[in-house]
């Protein structure tokens, strides 16, 4: 990711998020090429991040709230990635790097990588972050990935306005994810701050091991 990338800023898709009608008949898309934002502004991105909705995963507590993630720009054009979640009183977070899955493209597929387990991360997981849409005053974003099983709705504020949210399924759906699957997120309003809370060392992980 150069300076060059990282500067350049996004340039509206072809269709607003208004045009993805919510009447439309859905769509077989399971085998089509999902549609990525192009020239992401990186640094506009940076900052902290609030999940609205997201398909549960085993590398976040079943039970979390106030899910969040804030993206710092490091000196060589890399991400660092903080996610956090409220779990039992307690609060869980994750460190990553996040950067560009081909240098060379201007679509935001990003490839992200993270240590495992939480208590001992010495094992290099990598996953994939799509950026399928964002608004113009990047105040919200649909994240995806290639395989369909992960979907994420982000916005800068705790609370997303309904209108905008049945659109952004509705443009999951029409890239062929099962929307069904959503899980809105509980936020309080203010968010909960993070070091005043006691850290969990990591027995969420063990407990998700089992499907707990």
């Amino acid at each position: 990711m150069n300076e060059k990338q990282i500067t350049n800023r996004l340039k509206p898709q072809q269709k607003s998020l208004s045009s993805y009608s919510l009447d439309k008949e859905p769509k077989t898309m399971s085998k089509k090429t999902m549609e990525v934002v192009k020239n992401l502004d990186v640094k506009r991105y940076m900052g902290r991040w609030y999940e609205i909705a997201s398909f549960p995963s085993f590398f976040q507590p079943k039970n979390g709230a106030n899910t969040r993630a804030t993206y710092t720009l490091n000196e060589d054009g890399t991400v660092l990635v903080l996610n956090e979640t409220f779990a039992d009183g307690k609060r869980v977070s994750i460190e990553g790097t996040a950067y560009k899955a081909d240098p060379k493209s201007d679509e935001a597929k990003l490839k992200v990588k993270f240590y495992l387990p939480p208590f001992l991360p010495i094992i290099p997981v990598v996953g994939n972050y799509w950026v399928l849409y964002i608004d113009d005053d990047y105040q919200y974003v649909l994240i995806g990935e290639p395989t369909r099983k992960y979907l994420w709705i982000l916005c800068r504020q705790t609370h997303l306005d309904d209108e905008i949210y049945n659109q952004l399924v509705q443009k999951a759906k029409d890239e062929g994810y099962d929307v069904s699957k959503l899980r809105k997120t509980p936020q309080s309003d203010p968010p909960p701050e993070g070091e005043n809370t006691p850290k969990d060392k990591g027995g969420w992980w063990i407990k998700s091991l089992f499907g707990k």
